[in-house]
């Protein structure tokens, strides 16, 4: 019996209770089911009885006295307990709860998935680093968890649509193409412009290509080096992130919406509907309206579009497309984008909830105890190709996703490239190539796991707690795609690597030389076999590898 199993169940006992007029109350749709810090509390925890006691007025202890006695009825619940003012502990006797072992092998790949986003449409933005430079680390924070999180929200049934989209307009395009003309004609670089060995290589590539491009003028040769520095920068971020196993399915680009005519025409709704207001010469989207902390200007003063008319466009054509949800993950820099991008949604007369924003803190890397200096390459900052030469992918993404977004990140090069349990990634990828070995030592043994194991003689501490812990994963899961929190699947992953390696020293799962196969010894291999397929699922869905051997 696994948690959603259990919910049902609870849910079954509360009916009954109900329909016998033991309980007058509304049976909910959803029943939380926790695990107990505590295994001494028993396997299982409800507060549903707290939850339902004001609306049917009666104190949360009643309620949970009579539910736990239509509890204790069903088939495979060995005991419920009342603790404190109404939660319910319930204890599974074992072949219940080592049931969920079968289910794991059964489902394969796909235990832990779920339906319960079936059919809605999101559009997942992410990483979206503007074609004038390397993919710098902070980046490398969204291609590793943005990616994690399609997966995530893929895993319960939605259909994610990764797009990047390339910011290839605008003044910072005019201030790349001023800094290529002005490496490739030996000149220091304008201020504002860009650095790094990045921008002589591509500019000793261009003049390479065009023969003569340097003594045109300055503005012809601008627009050149412009037009196929652009393209060199867009095929090298797509060959890194792509190295960094992250992948998109939309590669859009922002010219193409002023090209169009979609900027045009997303200011002329606005303006048409009243949602937009000339001032000072410019046009200013009333965004204040709908909690923004000040209005945006939308057209300047020069008649030029501000970076938010594109925003505005953008975001039409997202829902054009059919998108039910538009989920933007921005760097730390990014804030106001919250407040303006829902009000851009609720000036087109559109519900602001279909679009969310998550913002990503810094990333540093340490080495020593210090800061890792900038990279020579990219310049001023440390780019995702150092990252991947310092960590490995493996390791790069593990240790991206593990933490949230929301916090700052000092990534120590020491820890995560060391070859011990101190490590994360290797304490559980090492549990997978454990298992991995578990099977192949079974196998030359000449055993197999057969048609049934007896659930019941799955019954130590140790088995009790992994299984447990294997049962829990479709909660991670869907909780990760909830919060959206990609993270919580690597830390469930280490506290199941933690499990089995406690079971492996505690309970012998082979027999020792001459020693015949016995019940315990198929049933154990079951509970191996699903606690590898359980972390080959999750370490899936954060796209890092699990090994078959270390």
């Amino acid at each position: 019996m696994n948690p959603v199993q259990l919910a049902d169940a609870v849910r079954a006992a509360l009916s009954s209770a109900v329909s016998a007029g033991a309980l007058a109350l509304t049976v909910p749709d959803d029943v939380t089911i926790d695990r107990p810090r505590s295994r001494e509390h028993g396997d299982y925890a409800t507060p549903v009885a707290l939850k339902l006691a004001k609306a049917a007025g009666l104190p949360p202890r009643q309620i949970a006295e009579v539910l736990a006695r239509y509890l204790a009825e069903v088939d495979g619940i060995s005991a419920v307990e009342i603790a404190g003012p109404g939660f319910l502990n319930i204890r599974l006797d074992a072949a219940a709860a080592a049931a969920v072992v079968g289910q794991v092998v059964s489902a394969g790949d796909h235990y832990g998935s779920s339906q319960v986003l079936a059919g809605k449409q999101i559009n997942l933005e992410f990483v979206s680093a503007n074609p004038t430079g390397p993919v710098h680390i902070g980046g490398a924070r969204w291609a590793a968890v943005g990616d994690a999180l399609g997966r995530v929200l893929s895993t319960q049934g939605a259909t994610v649509v990764r797009e990047y989209y390339f910011n290839d307009a605008g003044a910072q395009i005019d201030r790349f193409a001023r800094s290529l003309l002005a490496a490739a004609k030996g000149r220091p670089a304008p201020e504002d412009g860009y650095g790094g060995n990045y921008i002589y290589d591509i500019a000793g590539k261009i003049t390479a290509e065009n023969p003569g491009v340097a003594e045109l003028p300055d503005d012809v040769a601008a627009e050149l080096y412009r037009t196929q520095g652009v393209e060199q920068m867009f095929t090298e971020i797509k060959a890194t992130l792509h190295a960094f196993r992250t992948d998109f399915d939309v590669y859009y680009h922002e010219d193409s919406l002023h090209a169009s005519g979609a900027v045009g025409k997303a200011v002329n709704r606005l303006k048409e509907s009243g949602h937009l207001f000339e001032a000072d010469g410019a046009w200013w989207l009333k965004s204040t309206d709908y909690g923004d902390d000040k209005d945006r200007v939308v057209i300047k003063s020069d008649g030029d579009p501000a970076y938010i008319a594109g925003d505005l466009a953008y975001f039409l054509d997202k829902r054009s497309r059919g998108f039910d949800l538009c989920i933007y993950m921005l760097g730390a820099d990014h804030h106001g984008y919250v407040s303006r991008l829902k009000a851009a949604a609720a000036a087109f007369g559109d519900d602001p909830a279909v679009v969310e924003v998550l913002i990503g803190q810094m990333v540093f890397l340490v080495k020593d105890g210090e800061p890792v200096r900038m990279s020579k390459r990219a310049g001023t900052v440390i780019s995702l190709d150092d990252l991947i030469e310092a960590l490995g992918v493996d390791a790069a993404r593990y240790s991206l996703i593990r933490y949230s977004v929301d916090t700052t990140l000092d990534l120590d090069l020491d820890l995560w490239t060391r070859q011990s349990s101190d490590n994360p990634v290797f304490y559980v990828q090492y549990a997978h190539a454990r298992l991995s070995a578990l099977a192949r030592s079974a196998s030359d043994l000449g055993i197999d796991l057969g048609d049934d194991y007896d659930a019941a003689l799955l019954d130590t501490p140790q088995e009790a707690e992994l299984i447990a812990l294997i049962a829990g994963y479709p909660q991670v899961l869907a909780a990760a795609a909830d919060l959206r929190e990609p993270h919580r699947v690597v830390r469930y992953l280490e506290d199941l690597a933690s499990g089995y390696h406690k079971f492996y020293d505690a309970v012998r799962v082979l027999p020792m030389g001459e020693e015949p196969v016995t019940p315990a010894n198929v049933a154990r291999l079951w509970l191996c076999s699903a606690a590898r397929q359980v972390l080959a699922n999750g370490l899936a869905v954060l796209g890092v590898s699990a090994p078959e051997r270390m």
